[in-house]
């Protein structure tokens, strides 16, 4: 997925690292960049955890740094617990969606495929994994 679609989902992505494991901001950028949401802009995650964090999601402590600054490190509440638990039906039922979505589109790429519409190029099959 490009980073445009994902980072829409910053919010929860952010929520389960978290609550894999306790993080810094750009450490969390980091693992982010692992699950496939690449191009995260730093201002943009922080305000996203800012955001969180006045919502009592996640709380943040100071943690000195043997390489540079002190940074602030990010762990999830009770409320963001509970935040992340109500996110997981809602993905699946996103992850149906673009499912069906790809059923159809797969069929219709076979369907055209013999004559693309307008003389263009054929259009490829996707999908899901």
């Amino acid at each position: 997925m490009s980073g445009c679609e994902a980072r829409s989902l910053l919010h929860p992505y952010l929520l389960l690292l978290i609550y894999e494991r306790p993080g810094h901001g750009y450490d969390l950028i980091d693992r982010l960049a692992c699950l496939g949401v690449s191009d995260v802009e730093p201002g943009h995650a922080y305000r996203v955890l800012r955001g969180m964090e006045r919502a009592r999601l996640v709380e943040s402590t100071w943690v000195p740094s043997e390489a540079g600054p002190a940074r602030r490190r990010y762990e999830l509440t009770e409320r963001g617990v509970a935040d992340l638990e109500a996110w997981a039906p809602k993905l699946a039922h996103l992850g149906e969606v673009i499912t069906s979505f790809l059923a159809r589109w797969n069929a219709a790429a076979r369907a055209a495929a013999p004559a693309a519409p307008g003389g263009g190029r054929e259009p490829r099959a996707v999908s899901w994994t």
